[in-house]
């Protein structure tokens, strides 16, 4: 997927051929690219859905480029390593998680989010209602759970009730097993999995992970220190367009669905249209327009704790992960 030539080979070809291009641009006439843009690229985490809206909605309306951008939204997959490409400089910016994050950091990694998409965490177990679960810990009373490998709050959820009587297997982001087994419960974001679920005639219900108080910032936007230090207006650039890009979205998703539907053609549109107004509120966080994305030491200190207790991370310095530019 991703060219690993040397930095210093691709360099080279570039300089041998920037005469041709120079040359081909006077003979058509055409303008060049403005010489203050930037050529930059945004890699996700997962595949073109909502939850990347206003990056879309950014492009397409024009935001990046009005702050001297050109920005290639890169799709990711499952398990896709944002954090070791940014750090490595293969991308500039990613997108992950504020737990990814501090593993990241707790790791030596020197990466920084700038941008939070969601204000609150968009995911929990599904279920289906049919079960007559009145809270998670009657979910582990019994059953099957599926659940990415590595997830890190599958250790709060032993801690809190426990795994011993239920069978924990991988999960793909895949819902057959779990409308083929009624006594299936699945880690799933609310504004995907769910939704696809009820179409396919299931009775989805979810809990939250945020009510039993894990709430990590999702959908950030992170970059490397360097870049922070070296150019704070780029990244300050890249945060304004974003925060324009989800106010577009948020008040009308139906252009930037369009462009993600053709580039993930397996989402129906009418689930990219449900998904929107689902997770609006979650990236809203009761935050106002000129606000969003913005994050509070207290949440990322609460979480660095969490995450210590549980033995996923040695050091505890929330203040070091994240700036609001």
């Amino acid at each position: 997927m991703f060219d690993h030539s040397t930095r210093a080979g691709r360099w080279f070809l570039a300089l041998l051929g920037l005469p041709l291009v120079l040359a081909l641009a006077a003979c058509s006439g055409e303008p060049a690219d403005p010489p203050d843009r930037h050529r930059t690229a945004l890699q996700l985490n997962w595949v073109p859905e909502p939850e990347f809206g206003g990056y879309y909605a950014a492009q397409e309306t024009g935001a990046f480029a009005a702050e001297g951008l050109e920005v290639a939204i890169r799709p990711g997959g499952a398990q896709s390593p944002v954090e070791q490409m940014v750090a490595a400089g293969q991308v500039e910016f990613g997108i992950t998680s504020a737990d990814s994050l501090l593993m990241a950091r707790d790791r030596g990694v020197d990466l920084v989010a700038i941008y939070a998409g969601y204000q609150s965490f968009p995911e929990g177990i599904m279920v289906h209602a049919s079960r007559g679960l009145k809270s998670l810990a009657e979910v582990f009373t019994g059953g099957t759970l599926g659940v990415i490998p590595g997830t890190p709050f599958l250790k709060l959820l032993d801690r809190e009730y426990g795994l011993g009587k239920m069978k924990v297997v991988p999960h793909d982001n895949n819902i057959a097993p779990f409308l083929q087994d009624q006594r299936m419960a699945q880690q799933c974001f609310v504004s995907s999995e769910p939704i696809v679920a009820r179409h396919a005639g299931a009775d989805p219900q979810v809990f939250m992970l945020s009510d039993i108080g894990f709430n990590p910032y999702t959908g950030l936007v992170i970059t490397r220190r360097q870049t922070l230090d070296q150019h704070p207006e780029r990244v300050q650039a890249l945060v304004r367009a974003a925060r324009q890009g989800w106010r577009a979205y948020l008040a009308d998703p139906a252009p930037a669905n369009r462009v993600m539907q053709a580039l993930n053609p397996t989402m129906a549109p009418t689930t990219f249209a449900e998904a929107a107004v689902i997770q609006a509120p979650l990236i809203r966080g009761g935050l106002g327009d000129d606000q969003l994305g913005t994050m509070t030491l207290e949440r990322w200190r609460t979480l660095a704790e969490q995450l210590h207790s549980l033995g996923l991370i040695q050091r505890v310095e929330p203040e070091q992960a994240f700036v609001n530019p």
